[in-house]
């Protein structure tokens, strides 16, 4: 079996940070989205991916995966997909069909999280022979995604793709295991109304040629990460869920440090507060400062005389003198800094390479 990554995708809504760097990319808890999807993929054995790489970030995309020390050491092999326009994750599945082949294949959308494991429902599709075996989640908001239509024993009988009036609370995830049969309804297949060739259609077609099409209802979290919000409560759930509570950087007499947190090799904590969970990046200095609960600080940067609770610090980024930001997703290379005007809390969404004066 193969698998196939999708990071095409402009990240419109992740804007201005996706002007400059691939929405797969950006950290949760120090680790880039797309690392935790790579671990998933490579849990079940898999090891030949595709990865769909869009125009403007495919450089980064490529960056990535070459430098990764599995790929370096040929555990892993990837093929990387050009996708010219953003035309729908079926039509990804119709460019990369040279890829996978007549091999079924695990296709996972490069911005999704999932707690839950691979493996029993990978060697479900293979036992029962499926076409289709879509992952689903109840969500309050179903008509944001795709949504599908359950009969008793699990089986898919309906696709509606981000219906005004959904006909049930069962949200399409981004992860589906498919065997060759998708590529002969997806060469039949016609834009939607928005353009795209979608992958709920090519779904509901094998259902109604009566292919083995079942839906897979997650019992626990899945994180879409296409907004500030979205990356905040990914960082925050992954935070909890996997911070360990060790200290390989260097704290003073005078700092303090409670719940779990994770201080990376060459960071340095002076005379300040650290209440996690937490995860601090390497060469990180913290000075007079209080870091507060389900915030990670990426590699390089420098906190001073400032708190920070329930963000995301990406690399490189320098903050002084902000007496409370929260809430915020900071790009790498990046300043905050107080200029004497404004005392009262901050939420911010910044892009890399900024100046910003509070």
């Amino acid at each position: 079996m193969k698998a196939l990554i999708l990071c095409g995708g402009s990240g419109t809504r992740l804007r201005p940070l996706t002007y400059t760097r691939s929405k797969q990319l950006l950290p949760v808890a120090n680790k880039p989205i797309v690392e935790y999807v790579l671990d998933h993929i490579q849990s079940v054995g898999i090891r030949k991916i595709g990865v769909i790489i869009a125009p403007g970030t495919q450089a980064e995309i490529k960056g990535y995966f070459n430098a990764h020390p599995q790929v370096k050491k040929k555990q892993i092999k990837i093929s990387y997909i050009l996708q010219r326009e953003p035309l729908g994750l079926a039509h990804a599945v119709k460019i990369a069909r040279n890829f996978l082949k007549e091999e079924p294949f695990l296709m996972y959308l490069g911005d999704n999280l999932l707690k839950e494991k691979l493996r029993d429902s990978f060697e479900e599709f293979k036992r029962d022979n499926l076409d289709a075996l879509v992952f689903l989640k109840r969500v309050d908001n179903a008509g944001a995604f795709g949504v599908a239509v359950l009969d008793r024993q699990g089986r898919i009988v309906r696709l509606v793709e981000k219906p005004k009036i959904p006909p049930s609370n069962l949200a399409l995830v981004g992860v589906y295991l498919f065997s060759a049969k998708i590529h002969k309804v997806i060469r039949t297949l016609r834009p939607s109304a928005r353009g795209e060739f979608e992958i709920t259609d090519a779904i509901q077609k094998l259902i109604e040629q009566k292919a083995k099409v079942r839906g897979k209802i997650l019992k626990d979290w899945w994180l879409d990460t296409g907004k500030k919000d979205d990356i905040l409560s990914a960082n925050s759930t992954i935070l909890d869920e996997y911070t360990q509570n060790k200290i390989e950087g260097r704290l003073d007499k005078k700092s303090k440090i409670s719940g779990r947190v994770f201080i990376a090799k060459g960071a340095t904590i002076l005379n300040s507060t650290i209440r996690g969970p937490v995860v601090v990046g390497l060469r990180v200095k913290v000075r007079n400062a209080f870091i507060g609960p389900y915030t990670s600080i990426g590699d390089d940067s420098h906190i001073e005389n400032s708190s920070i609770e329930h963000s995301v610090i990406l690399k490189k980024v320098k903050i002084d003198g902000v007496a409370r930001l929260e809430d915020s997703l900071i790009g790498e290379n990046t300043q905050v800094i107080d200029s004497g005007k404004n005392h009262k809390a901050l939420r911010l969404l910044v892009g890399d390479s900024a100046i910003i004066e509070v």
